[in-house]
């Protein structure tokens, strides 16, 4: 079995993954949104102090494991540099304790074996991440084959979400608040424009968007029954933006699988949109079931059976974390 660790932004996550079959043996995961949206979004300091009191405390449970551990993985890199010192530490502890290999693991590549958890991977394909962190895409042949394709130039669609929510006085996280928000308003009310309509980058960006958002939310003053339309609005054409890019891409590099991944990847509005637009391709849509979406050590786990099959171990001495790291 391999324990996993996932410490890389607000999520305190710990999983046993059997190795044989890939089976998903223990789980826990400790949220910190409750602590965090006081604040509108994560607070590095306040995340490694509630890492610290949770993490150990998922670890009590996974006692009667510790015998039948063949390695300990853990995220390393990107992330909240604070946070992931946290999961880091932890890790370089057990292996030291248990005399066991530990394996460092890219925090995307988590998201992209998210679609796996208890299954067989199905490569070569498409993915969409969608996250608080990141906007990209990637052609995935297998673990040692992740090209990025597109990323964004600035704020991630998820961060756009985030911010949007913030301003608006909603809380955090502002995913799931926008997309409550936006069921009853009118998408079309607002003629924001698309981000890069007009450019042949196949990039994506989210800053002038969230500032026309900002401009709306400053207009609507008082009247906060506007704020279901901006919000629909919003989630329409920062959905858009990503369908036109895709869509462009297709032109030259046709799906015959495509997977959408990440945190903002439970957006329901964006699913259905990504359907439609992989319906001329006859390309099959590969999800994460909604409770590994978000940061989990459940991907992480899934991850590390494949590297522990090839022996992508980490040495303990060299370990370290990388804040920025990307694919």
């Amino acid at each position: 079995m391999i324990l996993s660790i996932e410490s890389s932004c607000d999520d305190s996550a710990i999983s046993i993954t059997e190795i044989a079959n890939k089976k998903l043996l223990f789980h826990k995961k400790i949220s910190q949104e409750l602590e965090h949206s006081v604040y509108g979004g994560v607070v590095p300091e306040l995340a490694a102090r509630l890492h610290a009191q949770a993490l150990p405390q998922i670890l009590e449970q996974c006692e009667p494991y510790f015998k039948d551990l063949k390695a300990v993985a853990v995220t390393s890199t990107p992330g909240l540099a604070v946070t992931l010192v946290e999961g880091v530490t932890m890790a370089k502890a057990i292996a030291v304790a248990l005399n066991i290999p530990i394996i460092g693991v890219n925090h995307l590549v988590g998201h992209i074996y998210s679609l796996f958890i208890e299954k067989e991977t199905d490569f070569p394909l498409t993915v969409l991440l969608v996250s608080g962190g990141h906007t990209q895409v990637m052609e995935v042949k297998s673990l040692r084959d992740i090209k990025t394709v597109a990323k964004s130039m600035d704020d991630s669609f998820g961060e756009s979400f985030d911010k949007v929510a913030k301003m608006m006085g909603l809380g955090y996280p502002g995913g799931p608040l926008i997309e409550d928000l936006a069921k009853n308003g009118d998408r079309l009310k607002y003629n924001f424009t698309v981000p890069l309509h007009q450019s042949p980058l196949i990039a994506f960006s989210y800053s002038g968007l969230k500032n026309a958002v900002r401009l709306a939310i400053v207009d609507a003053g008082e009247e906060r029954v506007k704020y279901k339309d901006i919000a629909a609005s919003f989630e329409h054409i920062a959905t858009k933006h990503l369908t036109m890019k895709l869509k462009k891409y297709f032109k030259t590099s046709k799906p015959q699988t495509f997977a959408i991944v990440g945190g903002a990847s439970a957006n329901i509005y964006l699913r259905t949109q990504i359907k439609e637009l992989l319906k001329p391709h006859n390309a099959k849509l590969l999800l994460s079931e909604l409770q590994y979406c978000s940061d989990n050590a459940a991907m992480i786990g899934r991850v590390a059976v494949e590297m522990y099959k090839e022996n992508m171990f980490s040495s303990i001495e060299e370990l370290d974390i990388s804040p920025r790291s990307s694919l």
